[in-house]
């Protein structure tokens, strides 16, 4: 049995249906997506952590307390890129993905690219 956590920047509420949060560090919270044998299997909300408490690496550590393992999002600083890559989650752009159902449709037909700098904010986060 194959079992992962995406999580996904999202707007409020979250869920599928929510739009993107199109920036990692400043998404109002993240929905996060259990993903067995190939399909979705739960869905539920995590807020994000304010970066006045350890700025935009906060929510990497956070996350990869929660046991994700893939991230998906519009764009995001070169330094939470680096923090979720050193932490083991892999990274991927979601382009033009209107909601949070859309990218991990298109992550789980494998039309995703992985994150690289070229995706990052130049000096955000």
């Amino acid at each position: 049995m194959d079992q992962y956590i995406i999580a996904v920047p999202s707007a409020n509420p979250g869920g599928l249906e929510a739009a993107m949060g199109m920036h990692f560090g400043h998404c109002e919270l993240f929905t996060l997506i259990t993903i067995q044998d190939g399909a979705v299997s739960s869905v539920e909300t995590m807020p994000n952590v304010p970066h006045a408490h350890g700025g935009c690496i906060a929510p990497v550590q956070v996350l990869a307390e929660r046991g994700v393992s893939k991230l998906l999002a519009g764009g995001m600083g070169f330094r939470p890129l680096m923090g979720l890559m050193q932490s083991g989650i892999e990274v991927f752009h979601t382009g033009s993905c209107a909601t949070v159902g859309d990218a991990v449709t298109a992550f789980l037909k494998g039309e995703l690219p992985a994150f690289s700098t070229d995706f990052t904010c130049r000096g955000g986060h």
